[in-house]
């Protein structure tokens, strides 16, 4: 047998287990599926029994990792022993393709470990319970997230995103027709823009910066201010739906169609993040 196709028992579990991560999910879009969409409370409970069905999966395939690593290194410190006992020491031979292959399995491990740990400790984490609850309150209006790059421009994209059949506007448009929108109405924005380190209100400079910022760089996009400007920009409201809070719409003296943005906390490490929503998708049908 060529030793290209022999498997090392690591490979074999992390197969299993990939097979077994896909068979769960399966079961889970089937569960979706046999809950009426506008059932909100079986839903509810469908999605806290998905996490503890993820979770112990998790759990079972880090213990099984852990096995196979600390029988794979008792095996190994058997025959070491087995060969110091030798009279004659008998160097073995680690071919190239046995290296190639420890290295791809031990980075696999390493990889699938980290995820899943992530992944548990997301399970009760801040993360998880700010999309569940923005899963609920969005599922009571027929939506659902529609996840955004977090690339500093998530604000201009989520908004982009749902001005697609209205306006041909690319996210360099947005930025420059909000920069301009708040130079030409200074008066309107520059009382209430302070220093956030030291609290000191801004100087006529210091907002000529944060204008160039908000039109020349990947500035991240949150302050009410550029929401405000870009309310009157495009003449429609824009809604922000929070996990902990009530939404907080501006601009609702436009009679535009309003747009409608997810703000996380938690979206990522780095903290804040926008989101855009689309239409409740309907379960697939299977039959």
């Amino acid at each position: 047998m060529d030793e290209e196709d022999v498997e090392t028992p690591e490979e074999r579990l992390l197969k299993r287990q990939r097979r077994e991560k896909k068979d769960l999910q399966a079961k889970i879009q089937s569960m979706k599926n046999g809950i009426p969409k506008n059932d909100k409370k079986r839903r509810k409970q469908m999605t806290e029994e998905i996490g503890t069905m993820e979770a112990e999966l998790d759990q079972k395939h880090n213990e099984e990792l852990r096995q196979v690593m600390s029988t794979s290194s008792t095996k190994v410190q058997e025959a070491v022993n087995g060969v110091e006992a030798l009279t004659v020491e008998v160097q073995p031979r680690i071919t190239k393709a046995q290296k190639r292959r420890d290295k791809k399995a031990a980075q696999e491990r390493e990889r699938e470990s980290r995820i899943a740990e992530a992944e548990v400790q997301n399970l009760k984490g801040e993360r998880h319970m700010e999309g569940v609850k923005l899963a609920e309150k969005l599922a009571a209006r027929g939506l659902q997230i529609k996840e955004i790059s977090s690339d500093g421009h998530c604000m201009y994209r989520a908004i982009q995103d749902q001005l697609v059949r209205r306006h041909k506007l690319s996210v360099k448009d947005l930025r420059c027709q909000t920069a301009a929108h708040m130079r030409s109405h200074a008066d309107d924005f520059l009382p209430f823009l302070s220093n956030p380190d030291t609290g000191d209100m801004y100087t006529a400079e210091d907002f000529e910066k944060y204008c160039h910022d908000v039109e020349h760089t990947v500035a991240w996009g949150g302050q009410l201010e550029e929401l405000q400007a870009l309310s009157k920009v495009l003449q429609c409201p824009i809604e922000v739906i929070q996990a902990d809070s009530s939404p907080i719409t501006i601009g609702e003296e436009h009679t535009g169609d309003a747009i409608t943005l997810i703000y996380m906390r938690h979206a990522y490490e780095l903290g804040e993040h926008y989101n855009s929503v689309e239409r409740l998708k309907e379960p697939a049908d299977h039959s």
